[in-house]
């Protein structure tokens, strides 16, 4: 199963994504979505779960949920926009985690792209795909899932098509 991640777009409607998630599956966005019409772009890619984030104070964006839980291929997955620190996730959010126990955590709010394994659990921020600030790059993210094994191969959305940025996270989970 191959899934677009994304967050932090703050109303920029990136053509790029379009490229970068041609035949995923699945598009997860994870807050700071601001101009709706986000929505109807990335839905017209391929099927969309998005979480509210700090920034979508739009009526129309105001039924959005904070949180997510769905299936991943054969894994579990959390959309979340803000979680906190990885390691000292906010309280609501660690009593999610607790709760559900979710194989994989997508976030965003950072800014910052990544993706770690923190106490056997796969947490990614895809970055932003969204107008460019402090020295962050503009970034979005693949999640292929294949059995229990998660590879997170992040882009760059700065040229004139997605490049590759950094090395590929492989995780079995």
């Amino acid at each position: 199963m191959r899934v677009g991640l994304v967050s932090d777009t703050h109303g920029l409607i990136d053509e790029r994504l379009a490229d970068l998630f041609a035949g995923v599956d699945l598009i997860l966005h994870a807050g700071d979505v601001v101009k709706p019409a986000i929505l109807e772009v990335l839905g017209a890619i391929a099927p969309l779960r998005v979480v509210r984030g700090n920034n979508d104070l739009a009526p129309s964006l105001a039924a959005l949920p904070e949180t997510a839980m769905l299936p991943v291929g054969p894994l579990t997955a959390l959309l979340v926009h803000d979680l906190g620190p990885r390691e000292r996730p906010h309280p609501a959010v660690k009593a999610l985690l607790e709760r559900e126990r979710p194989d994989v955590v997508v976030h965003g709010h950072s800014h910052r792209p990544g993706a770690a394994i923190v106490e056997g659990r796969l947490f990614v921020n895809p970055g932003s795909a969204g107008p460019r600030r402090f020295s962050l790059p503009r970034t979005a993210a693949i999640l292929e899932v294949r059995r229990r094994r998660a590879v997170v191969r992040f882009h760059d959305l700065s040229g004139a098509r997605p490049t590759p940025f950094g090395a590929p996270f492989d995780a079995a989970l």
